[in-house]
């Protein structure tokens, strides 16, 4: 007799236990829907209390390390039960007591992470107790193939832990627990084929141009103090020109003022090599010393320096100084005053730079042999020369014009 059939002939006989059975039905399916609805919210309350805010690789490392911790698991209800002969509820809560600690160990290391930024000895407890519930379920196995399963379950285990930690850590202080000496990186570094710094190809040439300037100058000028044949003079002197040229005309060098200083920099700091050697840091472990009294108010000590070998005037005395950055504001200060008096149509001596930035006066000479080679400085001083002769020494006389703010000594005049 067909199903429907006997449903219908039960229905007939039985009307009264049919209806009965028809509302406890109801009470059931409605019973089933506000359980599943109150699951459901709860299920979407967790989720985005625990896991939206998470990134999904935190949310694939837990599922991971889930897993891992419940095929170690596995292995050791079976160790507890062939090895100890556990059986019954004495089995079921006692199976598991390592996987537990783990468990337990891993949180105290995450707590004392955000709280220390270190995990501390929870942390190693974590690694010690997987290798002893890796090792304990792999002492059960049936085969070789299944011990090593059983070996590396608890340990992916604790490696996705570690790395969560990791980047937990990092992401909390801002630093990562070590570096790495080899690298890709530092690789290709090492062979030449990456930059350690984010500079652009053109500032690389740039820097290596003006660098081979530097470097033909310093030469140029050790053979020149030392005496040398003028067949070696031409050929340092051709090699410094020639690589003026490329620097003039793959970097911009006559319009920079960046890469000027810059060049002005490397050669400063290749002229003065040897004063590395009389250099007196302090010791950094040594006492500071009491201040002195400060001394009252007065004229400035002067001493008398030969400007290029012509005048001599007084300047305020300039200790030299063998410090870097020093020396860069220095040169910074000396730009900056040397273009303001070339606006004004004013060429100054080395004395009055040295005088206005405090500069050594050797190198306010440095500088202004070079700084005069300039197109605008380079004008004023020819059409100087060529109204009233002479050489510019960096002493070059008072010149009188129509226009009295034209000079090349650094004092204007007017008619």
């Amino acid at each position: 007799m067909p199903l429907i059939d006997q449903i219908t002939a039960f229905v007939s006989e039985r009307p009264l236990a049919t209806a009965v059975i028809c509302v406890a039905a109801l009470i059931v399916l409605t019973l089933g829907y506000f359980v599943v609805r109150a699951v459901s919210r709860v299920a979407t309350r967790l989720f985005q209390r625990y896991v939206a805010p998470r990134p999904v690789e935190d949310v694939l490392t837990i599922v991971a390390a889930s897993i891992a911790t419940g095929v170690s698991a596995q292995g050791m209800w079976r160790f507890s039960g062939d090895v100890l002969g556990f059986d019954g509820p004495l089995r079921l809560l006692l199976f598991a007591f390592i996987e537990v600690a783990v468990i337990t160990s891993a949180v105290r290391a995450r707590r004392n992470m955000r709280e220390n930024f270190s995990a501390g000895i929870d942390g190693v407890a974590v690694w010690a107790l997987t290798c002893l519930t890796a090792v304990l379920s792999s002492m059960d196995a049936r085969s070789a193939a299944e011990a090593v399963f059983r070996l590396a379950a608890p340990l992916v285990a604790a490696w996705l832990w570690e790395r969560g930690m990791a980047i937990e850590r990092h992401r909390i202080s801002g630093r990562s627990r070590i570096h790495w000496r080899l690298t890709p990186e530092r690789m290709l570094v090492r062979i030449g084929l990456a930059e350690v710094s984010d500079r652009t190809a053109s500032e690389v040439d740039a820097h290596r141009r003006l660098t081979r300037v530097a470097l033909a100058a310093k030469k140029a000028r050790a053979l020149r103090e030392a005496g040398a044949s003028d067949r070696k003079m031409r050929a340092a002197l051709a090699k410094l020109d020639r690589e003026m040229d490329r620097a003039v005309e793959h970097t911009g060098l006559a319009v920079d003022e960046a890469r000027q200083e810059a060049l002005l920099s490397q050669i400063g700091a290749l002229y003065n090599t040897s004063a590395l050697i009389d250099l007196s840091p302090p010791v950094p472990w040594a006492p500071e010393p009491a201040s002195p009294a400060l001394p009252a108010p007065g004229p400035r000590a002067t001493v008398l320096v030969d400007d290029d070998d012509d005048d001599a005037e007084m300047v305020d005395a300039a200790p030299q100084t063998a410090d870097p950055a020093q020396r860069a504001a220095l040169m910074r200060a000396a730009r900056e005053y040397w273009d303001k008096q070339i606006e004004r149509r004013f060429v100054p001596r080395a004395s009055d730079i040295a005088h206005e930035t405090g500069m050594p006066l050797a190198t306010a000479r440095e500088c202004r042999a070079l700084w005069k080679l300039e197109p605008r400085a380079h004008a004023l001083i020819e059409a100087a020369q060529s109204e009233h002769g002479g050489v510019d020494t960096g002493t070059f006389p008072a010149i009188e014009v129509p226009e009295p703010v034209l000079t090349a000594n650094g004092s204007s005049s007017g008619r």
